[in-house]
């Protein structure tokens, strides 16, 4: 399994990987992962490549190999889009985040993502924000992504809720318990 994750800095793309290879591992497979960087820390692009099997020997994903991408922002799902293998889906978070060429003026925010997204490719589109304001923290997103991509999954939910729990800490665990739940039960 190849699973592109693709956000802006700061919205928890690594810890999703993390949990996503975690619960692979727990499956018994052999778990590749790589993060790729771009100006993270100032709302840069972010892609982590997380690829399971029985045998992973690169972590590297190429165009045209993703089963899934998981995106937290619309214009990162549409840059992703040509790494979506036929037969492929995304998982895409619809909240915009302007990019800097977009606050200063020098470009708009492209429309129309989600209909070309969906013209190409399978798409569920999620107001992940909005769930994770309501467990309590816009910081939670990721894990309401998370609990969508467990749904469609054949990995049983008891593992996810495991792995969440060896992985957040404490004191935020009952927000994301909860904004894993939500994303679950789209």
């Amino acid at each position: 399994m190849n699973i592109m994750i693709v956000g802006v800095g700061g919205q928890g793309t690594l810890l999703a990987s993390r949990i996503l290879g975690k619960v692979a591992i727990k499956e018994g497979c052999d778990v590749k992962v790589s993060e790729v960087h771009g100006m993270s820390q100032r709302g840069g692009s972010v892609v982590t490549y997380v690829k399971y099997a029985d045998k992973v020997y690169s972590p590297i994903i190429d165009k045209g190999e993703a089963d899934l991408v998981l995106a937290f922002e619309l214009l990162e799902a549409y840059r992703a889009l040509p790494y979506v293998k036929k037969g492929g889906k995304m998982i895409v978070n619809t909240q915009k985040m302007d990019p800097m060429p977009v606050i200063t003026g020098a470009a708009q925010y492209p429309q129309g993502i989600e209909e070309k997204l969906s013209s190409k490719v399978e798409l569920q589109a999620v107001d992940a924000l909005s769930l994770a304001k309501e467990a309590g923290t816009i910081k939670a997103v990721n894990v309401v992504l998370i609990g969508v991509i467990a749904k469609s999954m054949s990995i049983d939910k008891q593992v996810w809720l495991d792995v969440l729990k060896d992985t957040v800490p404490e004191k935020f665990l009952e927000m994301n318990l909860k904004a894993f739940e939500l994303g679950y039960s789209l």
